[in-house]
């Protein structure tokens, strides 16, 4: 009985041992990332990069001038950070080109002109297109129809988002295909043309583009967007008088050639162990709608301000920490699938991933694709982080350039963990691929603590990177 008594109090004082040690950072954690917060929101130099990125460059299509400038200034401007390596990662991406002819109007008793846009990667009208629009409610609706049954027809995908949702990134993926598949859908049954409602929260007046795609033996027909309220009007149009007849012209065309561009890669190496990598990033290139200031001009800048943090304070990472500024997020993902495809041929070992793709808005957290595990140890981290307003983090969708590492392909580590800045997100799809996705609608103190969070991030995976 007492050696029982005994074994019970080893093993209790072991569960205390063991669940000290679960504490996932100590006491000097919380004086380093004073130190971020304080050298970014007093020093930081992202809000005055943005209004050059935005302001003297302009917004950034993959193929375009501005693109290749962007590219030019940003390695400029990490080469004052003394970092070990900054390279350029040769890139091969599709350039698509709006065009000078662009509009959409009720034709009917009197020319009534939409506000609208060619999706990109949209096929032109090759001159005026006039058809009748049949409206359907989203893509379930759609499928409803046989083939042929469309022939002849603009089909005006009118499905909103869900306004009763929080969290607006997930009233977006609910009915996003409908502007990414619509066009190759509608097609199927014999249909000329999409229209699509703009993917915003809004009712306004501005038509909000995006990426669309086609499919192998189907035919490509124009897509473009209109806004909410001239998806309201039209929906009106249709339901008053039972039809309506559209016309649309769009000039815009995908080049014959690809074209030859970058990725910026800029990295400090780790002291213990180099060979292990923590890869953070946003995508350079941008829609040729306003400035891509929060799309993703703003993550642009906070990575950038990651490596200065890290300069200016003097953290000297374990591991090797990397930033990547991707091209061609925005209509191919070329950028991230570049460099997936090159970690994995050159056999890199990457143990964490974060991207910031989701405005320049107060950051909340992180959503993370990782084990159950990983993640539990992550969240231990909110009570150090709390007071800076990071409590979220949950499991969840990391982003588009880092995506590809967990690929089937390209996966490079079974354990490796992907992270996505998570910011408020009321406000996001107010700015998102419109014109007003501007330098001015972006708040510098939030895009400053978003910067701060991603290098604490980065900081707290690199010092405890053991933990998975």
């Amino acid at each position: 009985m007492r050696v029982r008594n005994k074994l019970v109090y080893i093993l209790c004082l072991l569960s205390l041992v063991l669940r000290a040690q679960e504490k996932s950072y100590d006491t000097s954690d919380s004086l380093l990332v004073r130190a971020i917060f304080d050298e970014a929101l007093l020093h930081g130099k992202s809000y005055n990069q943005l209004n050059y990125l935005c302001k003297a460059i302009g917004h950034r299509i993959t193929g375009s001038p501005q693109a290749e400038l962007a590219l030019e200034w940003a390695q400029s401007e990490v080469s004052r950070y003394n970092v070990d390596r900054l390279m350029m990662q040769n890139v091969q991406a599709e350039h698509w080109v709006r065009g000078d002819k662009e509009w959409v109007a009720i034709s009917e008793d009197v020319d009534l002109l939409l506000n609208a846009c060619a999706l990109g990667g949209s096929v032109s009208t090759d001159g005026p297109l006039q058809a009748q629009v049949v409206e359907v409610s989203g893509m379930e609706e759609l499928s409803r129809y046989s083939a042929g049954e469309l022939k002849g027809k603009i089909v005006f995908l009118n499905e909103p988002m869900d306004k009763s949702l929080i969290n607006t990134f997930d009233a977006y993926g609910a009915c996003v295909s409908q502007r990414y598949n619509g066009a190759a859908e509608a097609a199927k049954y014999g249909a000329v043309a999409v229209l699509v409602r703009s993917m915003t929260t809004l009712t306004d007046v501005k038509a909000h583009t995006g990426s669309m795609g086609y499919k192998e033996g189907i035919a490509r027909i124009p897509a473009a967007a209109i806004s909410t309220q001239d998806a309201d009007i039209l929906h009106s149009y249709i339901e008053d008088l039972g039809t309506a007849t559209v016309t649309m012209n769009l000039s815009c065309y995908t080049a014959a050639a690809k074209v030859n561009t970058n990725n910026l890669i800029a990295e400090i190496r780790g002291s213990e162990n180099p060979e292990k990598v923590i890869v953070f990033g946003a995508h350079i290139d941008s829609w040729d709608k306003g400035e891509g200031a929060h799309d993703d001009g703003a993550g642009v800048v906070q990575c950038m301000e990651v490596l200065r943090l890290f300069k200016a304070i003097g953290i000297k990472p374990k591991n090797t920490i990397r930033m990547v500024l991707y091209m061609n997020e925005e209509n191919g993902n070329m950028g991230g699938k570049t460099y997936a495809a090159k970690a994995k041929a050159d056999g890199e070992n990457h143990i964490c991933a974060i991207e910031s793709d989701r405005g320049g808005f107060s950051p909340r957290g992180f959503s993370i694709d990782a084990k159950d595990s990983q993640i539990m140890t992550i969240a231990k981290w909110e009570e150090l982080l709390e007071e800076y307003g990071l409590h979220y983090f949950k499991k969840g969708y990391s982003g588009v350039d880092i995506g590809p590492l967990k690929s089937k392909e390209n996966r490079v580590n079974d354990n490796l963990i992907l992270m996505g800045l998570f910011p408020d997100s009321q406000r996001y799809f107010d700015y998102h691929h419109s014109k007003d996705d501007i330098f001015e609608n972006v708040n510098q103190r939030e895009l400053e603590l978003g910067g701060a969070s991603m290098a604490t991030m980065v900081y707290l995976m690199d010092k405890y990177w053991y933990l998975f």
